[in-house]
This record gives C-alpha cells, structure tokens and sequence, in this order.
C-alpha cells in the first residue's frame, strides 16, 4: 500500500469533518444505510477495514460483537483508540497485508469509501476472501463511478429546459488522479496536501471481485438527503439530487 493514498497527514482536520459536521453524508446518507445492510447479530466479527479514524467501526459495535478497525495511517488509528469503547480493537495494517487476522475468522468485511484510493485492489480483496468465513460478506460503498468521475464529471444547467443535468465526459477508461486533501488553507493547513484517487467502471469491480471468489448479491445506490433554499433553479436540483446517485452498495458474498 502507498503511503500517498493514506489520510494520516490530515488525521485531525478528517477527524473534524466527520465528527462535527451533523450534516454530512457520511451521517446522514451513508451510516444508516450501511447499518441496514450489515445487520449485526451478536457473537459476529466485523472487520472495518481502511477504517480512518473510526467513525463507522464505532456505530458497528455493540455488546457481543467483535469490532476491529484496520487502517495504514497510525495517525488516524491513534485519533480511533482514543474516542472508541476498549473493547474494538484497532491495528496499523496495510488493507491488502493483514497479518494479525487469521484465516476464516471474520463474518463481515467493511470498506467505506475507501477502495477507490486503494491501488492493489486485487490484493485487497484477496486478503477479504481469505479472513472471511466461507458465506462471510464484504460491503462496500463507493463514490458511484458511473456518475461522479473525478474531473471528468460536472453538473449542468439547460436553461431553455430548466433542468439540472449531470454531464460524463469520460467513463470506461481507468484513470488515476490527483486530488487535494482538503480545499481550505485556513488554521495553518498545507493545500498541498493530497491523495490518489482511482476511477474504474462498474465492470471492474464486478470482474475483480469475482476473480478473488465473490458473488455480488445486493447493489443499491443512494443519492443525497440535501435541499436547495428557496429559488428558481431549488426544484430541478431537488429533483437531480433524488435521481442521479452519489453513493453505490455492493455486497459480495465469498463463495
């Protein structure tokens, strides 16, 4: 795993974002969804794998559950440790070397927005298939790859429709980007600080998945929960914001 793609640099400012902000789509899109689908039953072992610093691994755990966070950064893993219950245990690992995870051991894998800044996917997902029991799943939420396409996608306007549209220039080819940690340089933070970010089609998913012995089982996709004020463009943004989603689900079954 590439140190580039780590957000151990920016622990604190990721650690802001996610724990003040009330509106989020980490918050308000995404966890309630995912706590849906994963469907925790005591005595399971859930693994959060590129954990960051936390925010999900903590909403998995409840008493009989065995929650462990993995992630590269140690930055975010200390930040994790810190405002987690003692009972989830966190590990310093790269998501595609976990060492300290035994064979067949797990009986659901998470990786929350997180793959798609992961170079060696195939590693990744073998390492999922092998601490996973057998019928063990793997959830996965993406940025949804058909839609928002880093620096190839944008949002439109048709005046004489007034309709708000979202625009791909480019789809199927794999791309590798660049891209800011985050935009402000307020409170002394470095705008040069940034991560590798990786698009890939559908099918590449599909195909690498079931290369390391997954079978798809449940896909959904999920768009944001936000509203326009007041104006005359608020109903055709609503109306894209519902249609056009940001977020993809997969859930892979190891067979």
């Amino acid at each position: 795993m590439n140190r580039k793609t780590s957000w151990g640099k920016v622990a604190e400012w990721y650690d802001d974002l996610l724990e003040k902000d009330p509106d989020s789509y980490q918050r308000q899109v995404i966890l309630p969804n995912l706590l849906r689908l994963l469907d925790v039953h005591k005595g399971d072992t859930i693994v959060d794998l590129a954990c960051g610093q936390g925010f999900f691994t903590r909403a998995f755990f409840q008493p009989g559950v065995r929650v462990i966070g993995i992630d590269l950064a140690a930055e975010l893993i200390a930040l994790a440790k810190k405002n987690s219950p003692k009972e989830i245990q966190y590990i310093v690992s790269s998501a595609d070397q976990v060492l300290d995870i035994k064979n067949n051991s797990v009986d659901k894998v998470t990786i929350v927005l997180a793959l798609q800044n992961i170079e060696n996917i195939n590693g990744v997902l073998q390492e999922c298939r092998r601490i996973l029991k057998p019928h063990g799943a793997l959830l996965l939420v993406l940025n949804h790859s058909a839609f928002r396409v880093l620096k190839e996608s944008s949002w439109g306007w048709d005046e004489q429709q007034k309709i708000q549209y979202r625009r791909i220039d480019r789809y199927l080819s794999e791309s590798k980007v660049k891209i800011q940690m985050h935009p402000s340089t307020s409170s002394g933070r470095d705008p040069g600080e940034y991560t590798i970010s990786f698009h890939r089609p559908l099918q590449f998913y599909f195909k690498a998945l079931h290369k390391q012995g997954f079978a798809v089982t449940r896909l959904e996709e999920w768009g944001s929960h936000r509203k326009s004020e007041s104006g005359p463009r608020a109903a055709a943004e609503d109306r894209a914001r519902k249609e056009i989603p940001l977020f993809l689900f997969l859930e892979a079954v190891s067979v």
